[in-house]
């Protein structure tokens, strides 16, 4: 670790124009990786250097970037800030790759405008993608929702169904994984700290008609 930062302090010691730093933190422990992620975004700001920063952890990615290229097998699958990554990628696996825990993805299917399918339910999309379901009407798709666009909400035919699986306490939320009667398919969701839902609890999921992701045959 030691070794580590001496190497991250001698490349940016002459303050060159541009700087590769391959995985330059990861022998580090967490307090002092988070603690090194602000001095070299502080540097960064100060000198003006352009640094090409090439790491496996995606929250490190978001944390320290103006702009993240995601790689699989060798291709670019997008390139754009970390929030446009994590509002809009480009295609499933950006999706998944992407977020901490990633993107619930589930098989839809086109109505029209504004209306998808999950099993029997029919579900509402609002925003820009709901014009775009007017041209994929009767076809299979992959929808996508991030942990945070469910809610738990009172048990109404709009609402989905479903078991807790487990719940993971992360101190100012909750993460609960849970299994759809539709479908039998596993989501999580986010949930407060002060919700108490043991391993069995039934759930009724309110989805917002905005978070919807939607996905094509090819991803």
């Amino acid at each position: 670790g030691q070794q580590q930062r001496v190497a991250v302090a001698r490349a940016l010691v002459f303050e060159p124009q541009l700087v590769l730093m391959d995985e330059p933190l990861s022998a580090l422990d967490k307090q002092l990786r988070e603690q090194l992620q602000y001095e070299i975004k502080r540097l960064h700001h100060d000198l003006g250097i352009t640094i090409v920063y090439v790491t496996h952890d995606q929250t490190e990615a978001l944390a320290m970037s103006d702009r993240v290229a995601v790689f699989h097998q060798g291709r670019i699958q997008q390139i754009d800030t970390p929030t446009q990554l994590y509002e809009r990628p480009a295609n499933a696996f950006v999706a998944q790759f992407i977020g901490s825990p990633p993107m619930n993805l589930l098989p839809v299917q086109a109505l029209g405008p504004g209306q998808l399918q999950l099993g029997s339910r029919r579900l509402t999309v609002e925003g820009p993608l709901a014009e775009v379901l007017a041209t994929q009407a009767g076809h299979s798709l992959t929808g996508g929702l991030r942990p945070e666009h469910f809610r738990l909400a009172p048990a109404t035919n709009r609402n989905l169904r479903a078991e807790v699986s487990h719940s993971e306490a992360l101190g100012n939320e909750q993460l609960l994984t849970c299994r759809l009667e539709e479908g039998d398919h596993l989501v999580q969701v986010r949930v407060g700290p002060e919700e108490t839902l043991p391993p069995g609890s039934t759930v009724h999921l309110e989805v917002d008609p905005r978070g919807w992701r939607v996905f094509d045959g090819a991803g």
